[in-house]
């Protein structure tokens, strides 16, 4: 039985200029599930699911989303997607039933007043209806940005870092509503830095300058690094830091809290680098590599195609 993909695309490729931001990328996406995307910023994530969601066209690629060849049908595809921007999109002279009434006109939606009290009452924002979307907080323009998204009841939905700025509550409320969703069988493609976020997905995608370079499980995504790490604990950890920077075997050192994690190929001699590089006060012990650790690793390692063609 042929597995049930919400998104399945390959060679997706998009050029300004002479640059390539997005670099034959290849992906599939279950239906309802939860897919992050990962990466640093002008890493392509954005532009990526822009195509998907035909705000852009691809200059290269082949493949459908949500059923609709996501080139050639871009236009279907909109009509079922809810695509939630990074920047607060709304008036913020209306009020939040006046800006879901908007939204709702715009997809031409029928029975607009039913809808827009469904989605005032699913995103808990009864009681505030009548505020002006400029005085919400950052959490609750959260909330008003999500309500518009759902409105017309997509079949996808695109976070584009959705909970940047907000508090960790309210980033706990989002993400337990994002899961409801989901297994409601909403398929999300979420991008986000927090790597705790990342972690609730069901899978990720680590994205650097147009480059797919890992993709799967968190578990599998870590695995795929090849990667050990130490952490060190001791005196003086910023000398001892660009000390070991200068040993071959040590691929990044990263301050964490009072302690320093130190990283390196799963083959390098880390261990011996250690020995010889840190004085009888320190102390370290292996650990397990964690996805921030392999965030920064891939990171580190990979090339910034502006930087290139401009240098």
């Amino acid at each position: 039985m042929k597995e049930d993909l919400a998104i399945d695309v390959a060679g997706v490729t998009k050029r300004f200029g002479d640059r390539t931001v997005v670099n034959r990328i290849g992906l599939q996406v279950r239906t309802g599930e939860i897919y992050g995307f990962l990466g640093p910023n002008g890493s392509g994530k954005t532009t990526f699911i822009r195509m998907l969601c035909g705000l852009l066209r691809a200059d290269e690629g082949h493949g459908t989303c949500l059923g609709y060849d996501f080139i050639a049908q871009s236009r279907e595809i909109k009509r079922h997607v809810g695509y939630m921007t990074q920047q607060f999109s709304f008036y913020t002279d209306l009020s939040v039933r006046e800006n879901l009434d908007f939204v709702a006109r715009i997809y031409d939606m029928k029975n607009r007043r039913e809808a827009v009290d469904k989605s005032i009452e699913r995103l808990g924002l009864a009681g505030r209806d009548r505020q002006l979307a400029g005085e919400l907080s950052g959490g609750w323009k959260q909330r008003l940005a999500l309500a518009a998204c759902l409105i017309h009841d997509p079949q996808l939905l695109l976070l584009d870092e959705p909970t940047a700025g907000v508090d960790p509550k309210a980033r706990r409320d989002f993400w337990e509503q994002i899961h409801q969703l989901a297994a409601g069988g909403l398929t999300i493609l979420i991008t986000t830095h927090y790597m705790d976020e990342a972690e609730r997905c069901h899978r990720i995608a680590y994205i650097s300058y147009g480059n797919l370079l890992a993709n799967g499980t968190v578990k599998e995504v870590i695995q795929q690094a090849n990667l050990r790490t130490w952490v060190v604990s001791g005196p003086d950890l910023p000398a001892l830091s660009l000390a070991l920077k200068k040993q071959p075997a040590i691929a990044q050192t990263v301050p964490f809290g009072n302690t320093l994690h130190v990283s390196g190929a799963a083959d390098a001699p880390v261990e011996q680098a250690l020995r010889a590089t840190c004085s009888p006060q320190h102390e370290w012990r292996e650990i397990p590599s964690g996805l921030e650790d392999v965030f920064i690793h891939l990171m580190e390692a990979s090339k910034d195609n502006f930087r290139e063609k401009t240098s």
